[in-house]
Order: structure tokens, then sequence, then C-alpha cells
């Protein structure tokens, strides 16, 4: 399974990347399964972890037991605040 990770805001910055292709292995099937594993990468993906970070999948808001599927596109994000 194939998908497209954006990150943004401050976490873009925090991790030093925008977006990612990647290839998941069997198992990842929704986004808490694939915050996890984006986890398991070391402690440079620990602003993942973070219950502010939100997730949207096919910029959709999304939860952690929403599914992922191959070529979704997954976003991850802090709240956004405005006026």
């Amino acid at each position: 399974m194939s998908i497209t990770i954006l990150y943004f805001a401050s976490l873009r910055e925090a991790l030093g990347v925008e977006r990612e292709q990647l290839s998941l292995p069997p198992g990842i099937r929704d986004v808490a399964r694939l915050r996890v594993w984006l986890l398991a990468r070391g402690e440079d993906w620990a602003p993942l972890a973070a219950p502010r970070i939100r997730a949207a999948v096919n910029q959709v808001l999304a939860s952690d037991a929403t599914t992922v599927a191959d070529k979704d596109e997954i976003a991850f994000f802090p709240p956004v605040t405005g006026g």
C-alpha cells in the first residue's frame, strides 16, 4: 500500500519534511497504527504523539480510527487558530 503524508506548520518545521511517499507494511490500516509506525522511526517523530496533532485523510478531518487505504493522502497538523 502506498500513501502520501503531508506535514503542516510547526510539525513540518520540527520534522524537517513537508511531504513523503511511503509504502506501508501490512497491518497499517488506520490513522492510529500509522502514527505508531511513524513514531517507531525515532525520537524526531515524537511530535506526532502529541494529542493536539490532528489528522486528515483525503482532506477530511480524521480520528485515529479512520481507515487508511492505498493511494490515500494523510495530513498531520497542529490545531489552527485564526481571527
